[in-house]
């Protein structure tokens, strides 16, 4: 059993820009279909049945084709979500905030949890989900992977956008079978 791990699609905006919550551009939304199309050519007995989603809405955008071609409802699950940003942190200051955190290591990010457990969290839940594919976010996907893997440095790579990373399921532990395609530019 396998669970895909997508990122999502290039988004309308970024961070520090006014919108929040950015669907995809036209570029991200050719990439959903692209990604959709290539999760649907998998022979059917690997082949993802569910489709799990950030509630962010270009992960939303980015899931739903591949959500309409199997004929399944999107599930939204926020332990997939974008890493929390600390409650002290302005929305203008969040750019630095995450150039700053992705320099180091888990367990020294600054804010108002435990980034360490919250990084154990994503790869549990996406544990819990075998033959499922789950469309996501940068950092979490660093976070599972780096969970899966022993690795303690926050960005151990750049998945680009629409990459999939594959997990596989062994006796309960969640392992790293490929990680996907790697952009070629800075993320922030």
């Amino acid at each position: 059993m396998r669970t895909y791990m997508i990122r999502h699609g290039k988004p309308s905006a970024t961070w520090g820009d006014q919108d929040d919550d950015p669907g995809l551009d036209e570029t991200g939304q050719a990439q959903a279909r692209a990604v959709a199309g290539i999760l649907m050519s998998l022979p059917a007995e690997s082949r993802p049945t569910r489709v799990v989603s950030s509630p962010l809405r270009r992960c939303r955008e980015t899931a739903q084709p591949f959500a309409d071609a199997l004929g399944v409802e999107l599930i939204i699950d926020p332990m997939v979500g974008e890493i929390p940003t600390p409650k002290a942190v302005s929305h203008a200051d969040r750019g630095a905030w995450l150039r700053e955190a992705f320099a180091g290591r888990w367990q020294a990010i600054q804010g108002d949890l435990d980034y360490d457990v919250w990084r154990r969290g994503v790869a549990a839940a996406i544990a819990g989900y075998p033959g499922a594919a789950v469309f996501s976010h940068y950092v979490a996907i660093n976070a599972a992977v780096s969970t899966v893997t022993g690795s303690d440095l926050v960005m151990g790579f750049r998945p680009d956008h629409c990459s999939i990373q594959v997990f596989g399921h062994d006796n309960g532990d969640l392992n790293l079978i490929a990680k996907g395609r790697e952009a070629s530019t800075q993320v922030l």
